[in-house]
């Protein structure tokens, strides 16, 4: 297999063996103990007054080095010194914070954000996400609210329909550009970038149609990706399960891919099948990659149903075998064996095409083939229903007001799984969640439990793994519903399960795979690493404390153990409560032009 020159190389790439946390002070770590950032000298910087200092932590950098005793200075928005543990004792420091006894990291990037909402109309805190360490989101999945025209008006989530202010323009050549600058006027306590959906992309071309694109719908998905390329996006991110997007061919999105190969592009999915089709869909992803001429990252890497556990390890070779073939190739995960989305996608995607599901369920005669295909269980979709059973599936959220504007009567049902809400209507579960959708105007969301603990730790220990949350960012105090306790849980989860209390990865290897690891990928060149002269975005955490909390049953609950959280040299958290700052900035692909 073959693809373009590719620059991106993985810091830190070999994966270390499985071990605990080392204990704390008194053990010796692999690097000595009075140096700079790898030995010798003091990092330069470190003379001069400092904003920041972190004393005495045990620092893991990013790289997957080990770790060492150190302090950290900050200045400004940047990092200026990584000494010797007690290297930046008699410097002027208008911070101190003693770090004994707790792990100093470069700030999470999540790889898998779904924060559009809240960066763009909420209060930018993202009190959920910030509270596990994470100081950068990237996101795309599928949809993004720009590039933007009448077509994608009628869309997915482009903007809350309730938003009271002046609607924004994001259309036109700068139209991403002028989406990214939207969320950092509306302020923001991480960094945040996106890929461009290419759900959105053919939508702008060709509406919510099925169908192959005409030769005119694919110049114009081409000029709009370059568009989303020159305002910042780090590529074309698919959603292949979900409608209108599923309806794109391999050929289709070789197509748009290719367009952002000039500007460093990516190729990021959520693959057309995780299930019964999850080996053909790897080979179809790098397909993709092939014909667009770009590396290929997969979106939360899992197998799929009980039928489908084993494939896990098969596609594990088969990534690896792609690698050592030259393709590059690699993937992200969450550390959970559920996944969440609408409910509508229990359904077969044709029945979403041109928008019209609600119509269409509403028709006896389709509703009851949509129906009859859930329950044949072919393997031509994603059949989640099928794959979790209805005990396995839990509504998350119910629109309190219906399509025709009165109240629902669905709010009843959240925390409920799918299985009781069947028997409670007196219906079949497939019947029960066509009233749900019907009832909420296909507002409705699930949690999915479909896959292998045992999977979720083989798939940690792969090198070639990054970590991402898959969701938004909530406030429990604001929070309404239920809601994935990834939103909450995800990096302490990995730092305490997987790493303290299982032994499955090592401290560094964690770390590594949830900062540099990204940044790397994305081309991302100043965040990642505790080193000099790379922004201040920076986590202080207990590693004897750091645990989620969220259940499945009671999600909005923070993640304990992440202690201080700087983004860009300022503290966004201390003491484990949100400062209210948001200073947040935009971090964009290699491809970006400024304006004019």
């Amino acid at each position: 297999m073959k693809t373009r020159a590719n620059p991106r190389t993985l810091v830190g790439g070999v994966a270390f063996g499985l071990t605990a946390f080392l204990c704390a002070c008194g053990e010796g770590g692999g690097t000595s103990a009075g140096t700079g950032l790898y030995g010798g000298a003091p990092s330069s910087g470190a003379d001069g007054a400092m904003d920041v200092v972190i004393s005495n932590g045990r620092v893991v950098d990013g790289t997957g080095a080990a770790w060492f005793y150190s302090d950290v200075g900050i200045r400004g928005d940047r990092i200026a010194a990584v000494t010797q543990a007690g290297g930046l004792a008699d410097v002027d420091a208008g911070t101190r914070i003693d770090a004994t006894g707790k792990v100093v990291s470069p700030g999470f990037i999540d790889i898998q954000s779904h924060a559009r909402g809240p960066l763009l109309e909420g209060d930018g805190r993202l009190l959920g996400k910030i509270t596990q360490g994470i100081t950068t989101e990237i996101m795309g999945e599928g949809w993004t609210n720009a590039p933007a025209n009448a077509n994608t008006a009628r869309g997915e989530g482009l903007i809350d329909p309730e938003f009271a202010g002046e609607r924004p323009d994001f259309s036109g050549p700068r139209g991403f550009d002028a989406w990214l600058n939207a969320m950092l006027a509306n302020g923001a306590s991480p960094n945040f970038g996106s890929f461009v959906g290419a759900t959105t992309i053919r939508v702008y071309a060709m509406g919510e149609a099925g169908g192959p694109a005409s030769e005119a719908q694919l110049d114009s998905m081409r000029k709009a990706t370059r568009w989303a390329m020159e305002g910042g996006a780090f590529g074309v991110a698919t959603a292949l399960i979900y409608p209108p997007g599923n309806f794109a061919s391999a050929e289709e999105l070789g197509e748009v891919v290719a367009a952002s190969a000039p500007y460093g592009g990516v190729y990021i999915t959520h693959m057309r099948s995780e299930a019964d089709r999850f080996l053909e869909a790897i080979d179809e992803a790098i397909e993709i990659g092939e014909r667009g001429g770009v590396p290929v990252e997969i979106y939360h890497l899992k197998a799929a149903g009980v039928r489908n556990y084993h494939k896990a390890a098969l596609a594990i070779a088969k990534i690896d075998s792609a690698r050592a073939a030259g393709f590059d190739v690699q993937a992200n995960m969450y550390p959970y064996t559920a996944g969440g989305t609408g409910l509508p996608a229990l359904l077969p995607p044709w029945a979403s095409e041109d928008g019209a599901l609600l119509d269409n369920l509403r028709d006896p005669e389709i509703r009851r083939r949509i129906h009859d295909e859930v329950l044949a269980d072919t393997a031509d979709w994603e059949n989640l229903g099928m794959l979790a059973t209805p005990e396995g599936v839990m509504i998350t959220s119910a629109a309190e007001v219906g399509p025709d504007g009165e109240p629902s009567g669905a709010g009843g049902f959240v925390g409920m799984r799918l299985a009781e809400v069947a028997e409670q209507m007196g219906v079949d579960w497939v019947d029960a969640a066509i009233e749900v959708i019907l009832m909420t105007g296909g507002q409705a969301g699930m949690i999915v439990f479909m896959m292998d603990e045992a999977n979720v730790a083989l798939q940690l220990q792969q090198s070639w793994i990054k970590i991402g949350t898959d969701a938004s960012g909530f406030d429990p105090d604001s929070a309404t519903g239920m809601a994935h306790p990834r939103s909450y849980g995800t990096y302490p989860r990995i730092l305490g399960k997987y790493v303290r209390d299982e032994g499955v990865v090592t401290l560094e290897d964690a770390i590594r795979k949830m900062t540099s690891a990204v940044a790397t990928r994305l081309s991302i060149q100043d965040r990642g690493l505790l080193r000099v002269g790379m922004y201040a975005d920076v986590v202080v955490f207990d590693p004897e404390t750091v645990a989620d909390r969220a259940t499945f049953e009671d999600p909005h609950q923070l993640s304990v153990g992440v202690e201080e959280v700087f983004v860009n040299g300022v503290a966004v958290l201390r003491g484990g409560e949100h400062t209210g700052a948001k200073p947040g900035r935009i971090v964009r692909g290699p491809g970006y032009r400024p304006a004019g």
